[in-house]
């Protein structure tokens, strides 16, 4: 696995986490330093947590059905629809564009925080379980960039909102799904293709 593969999925469920984190900062009529640090250490916590859940979840796969001994292009081809339905997923969202009432609040809810970030880490873990099926290698690495990923994610969501509302979500979405599409692209070109032509 390449750096820049890594950087795709990454990047592609940490926008997730962004426009979930602006809309919070747009309601607020003032950032606090301690409850923003909170956020992050929760949100770079759960998605450490839940991707690598998932790629634990992938060896299991892997060991009780033998995919990647068997049939490696298997394991691969479900990898390539998790992505894709990643994506499809995030753009419904951009397209959707669900309404928020943006309406100025004290202090950050952290209940609705907490119940935004339990959602993305649904789709983290889908992400993690995709991620153990290709790439079985390199899983320190990669969480150490969701990690910080995920705090950025969610200070610049929250920073983002702040100043310029929710004009940035759907933007952020559509990015998001781009990314894990061009990583599902990516493994249909070098990994699913080649070993179709070998067999022809």
């Amino acid at each position: 696995m390449n750096w820049l593969e890594n950087l795709l999925i990454i990047g592609g469920i940490s926008f997730d986490v962004f426009a979930a984190m602006e809309s919070q900062g747009s309601l607020v009529a003032k950032i606090a330093k301690k409850e923003l640090f909170f956020s992050s250490l929760l949100a770079c916590f759960w998605q450490t947590v839940s991707f690598f859940a998932g790629y634990v979840l992938s060896g299991i796969l892997i060991r009780r059905d033998r995919i990647a001994e068997n049939e490696q292009i298997i394991g691969t081809g479900i990898a390539v629809i998790i992505f894709a339905g990643l994506g499809v997923h995030l753009m419904i969202k951009a397209i959707r564009n669900e309404k928020i009432p943006e309406h100025r609040e004290a202090c950050f809810d952290q209940k609705k925080i907490l119940q935004k970030i339990a959602g993305t880490g649904v789709y983290t873990l889908l992400a993690g379980i995709a991620f153990g099926l290709v790439f079985p290698s390199n899983m320190a690495f990669s969480l150490a960039m969701l990690a910080v990923m995920s705090v950025l994610a969610v200070v610049g969501g929250v920073y983002t909102g702040y100043h310029f509302g929710m004009k940035q979500r759907r933007k952020a979405y559509a990015l998001g799904a781009a990314l894990l599409w061009l990583v599902g692209a990516d493994l249909l070109l070098w990994r699913v293709w080649p070993v179709l032509m070998e067999r022809n």
